[in-house]
């Protein structure tokens, strides 16, 4: 577990979080390590994914090199397992009793938000704000609320692709969250190779946008 903070400073520091959703675990696993070895180390297990507890067990014990979350956490017995799994933080699509008992726990919350007043609460609560699904508006909107909240941490996800990681990021996002665009079917016993390649453009998208 990581304190919110080094949280925060994460985010802004490696600017992309990878979403490994899938129906095939050990695909999974291997899925992240193709992410680490890209220099992707920011890592989601989404708990709708085949076994997922157990895939974050194996990831927390073989890839000390990672952060590891765990995401689509709704409930506050599912922030408890993910916790005793080894998820130094938890994501969540919305407000859910996994956002309260995770806090209570002193797990980071990467907290689904879409409008404005969902963002205050977030912000005022501790948590990170998780524009979700970021592409229901697009990057405009991120600009638009953040000109009344210049200080609230915003991390896009839903959608993020190359071209609008790099536009999220020029609108003042800390970091981007990509699922399918970046994943593909990597963690449904898909082609490797492939995600590799990705993985090294969207880490050089990101690096690059964050530099500009």
């Amino acid at each position: 577990m990581v304190a919110t903070d080094e949280f925060r400073s994460l985010l802004r520091r490696d600017g992309l979080l990878a979403i490994v959703r899938g129906t095939d675990p050990d695909a999974c696993v291997a899925s992240v390590r193709v992410l680490a070895d890209a220099g992707v180390r920011l890592i989601e297990v989404s708990l709708t994914s085949t076994d997922a507890v157990r895939i974050i067990e194996r990831l927390a014990a073989e890839e000390p090199g990672i952060t590891l979350g765990a995401g689509t956490v709704l409930t506050a017995a599912d922030a408890r397992r993910v916790q005793d799994a080894g998820a130094a933080f938890v994501v969540t699509p919305g407000a859910a009793p996994g956002v309260t008992e995770a806090a209570r726990l002193g797990m980071p919350v990467l907290a689904g938000c879409l409008t404005p007043s969902e963002a205050i609460a977030a912000d005022q609560a501790g948590h990170i704000v998780k524009l979700f699904p970021a592409s229901a508006f697009g990057p405009s909107y991120l600009r638009a609320l953040r000109d009344p909240l210049p200080h609230t941490d915003v991390v896009p996800v839903g959608g993020v692709d190359l071209e609008t990681a790099r536009e999220y990021l020029s609108c003042g996002a800390i970091a981007v969250g990509a699922g399918s665009p970046l994943l593909g079917d990597a963690p449904r016993g898909g082609d490797l190779t492939a995600l590799a390649a990705r993985a090294a453009r969207f880490r050089a998208a990101v690096d690059e946008a964050r530099l500009s």
